[in-house]
């Protein structure tokens, strides 16, 4: 079966229909010419069959040969049609495969998204699952990376090249992304991404993955306030489990569940003014707190106003049909 899914992957172009007739018409070839030989050699037809399987795939065990002239001109009908039209199968099944071997180490198996896809600029060690995870919820993907576009999903578009070089950045167009996630091998990788892409994007929201404080607050001033330690955030959680064990189950909850979506809403003008709880008690959605001046207020322990421009980060219920397909999208395999 895994062979039979292989071939119908390579073959997803235009060749299938040649290979299916080709294929097609050895199998015709190969029960009639097994019939007649079985019919003039005096043969019952699986062993006219099994003879013609033989001659066909070239294995000639010898075992049954043909001892009369007739046998002799069916066994060489079926040699010269079989074997030229399976050999023709297997060069366009090589050629196929070859090709798409090809465009994966060229980058050009996907289409460069037209605009409004997320660029990932580095090769974490997260960045496989954070690749999966949007190709999950439909989001074009654009990877900037110096690996090997064929251990990358399919549907991630690969600028392959030195996340650090110049070239490389502006050959992913960040321009016209929706959104930018810089990770690197080091800090230092993320700063200079960083910088390169500020010079090619300067209005795009970026996140980056990073250790250094004193890295943050370089990025910061380069205009990109929102940083992730991925290794701080995950201490973090450990440490909060031991003090309170269903902690992590929350975040858990918020992030994996397939019930729901978080996303930031915008603040309608009667909003304004209000304090957070007020406008909390009247949505239908769990208001998980503020976005105030690009920072996230939880608003516990103080009750903030909203102000114009501000936005809700909301958890939104999702329907049956998009929570089915969500579940299946996680399952492995």
């Amino acid at each position: 079966m895994g062979m039979i899914a292989l071939l119908v992957r390579i073959l997803r172009g235009s060749h299938r229909r040649q290979v299916v007739v080709l294929l097609a018409s050895v199998v015709a070839i190969i029960i009639a010419g097994g019939a007649v030989f079985a019919a003039t050699q005096s043969y019952p037809f699986t062993t006219g069959l099994y003879w013609a399987v033989t001659t066909a795939t070239t294995v000639g065990y010898g075992d049954v040969t043909p001892h009369n002239p007739a046998g002799r001109v069916v066994a060489s009908v079926v040699m010269l049609t079989t074997i030229p039209l399976l050999a023709s199968v297997f060069a366009l099944v090589t050629g196929a495969a070859a090709a798409a071997g090809i465009r994966r180490v060229l980058a050009m198996g996907r289409a460069f998204p037209a605009s409004g896809y997320r660029l990932v600029i580095g090769m974490d060690s997260a960045v496989h699952e954070i690749l999966d995870e949007l190709v999950k919820v439909g989001d074009p993907v654009v990877l900037v990376a110096d690996v090997d576009p064929g251990g990358v999903r399919g549907e991630v578009h690969v600028v392959r090249g030195d996340p650090t070089d110049e070239t490389a950045i502006r050959s992913a167009r960040p321009a016209s992304a929706q959104q930018a996630l810089i990770t690197g091998a080091s800090d230092g990788d993320v700063l200079v991404s960083a910088v390169l892409l500020r010079k090619q994007a300067p209005d795009l929201p970026v996140v980056a993955l990073v250790r250094s404080a004193s890295v943050r607050e370089a990025l910061r001033d380069l205009g990109i306030p929102h940083t992730i330690s991925g290794h701080g955030l995950v201490a973090h959680t450990l440490a909060m489990s031991l003090e309170t064990p269903h902690a992590s189950d929350l975040l858990t909850e918020l992030v994996e569940s397939d019930k729901h979506r978080l996303t930031e809403a915008e603040t309608s003008p009667d909003m304004v003014g209000r304090p957070l709880s007020a406008v909390r008690a009247e949505r239908d959605e769990l208001v998980l707190g503020l976005v105030h001046d690009g920072k996230f207020v939880l608003g516990v322990g103080d009750d903030p106003a909203v102000s114009a421009g501000d936005r809700l980060l909301i958890a939104v219920p999702v329907s049956g049909h998009d929570a089915e397909l969500a579940g299946l999208a996680r399952r492995p395999g």
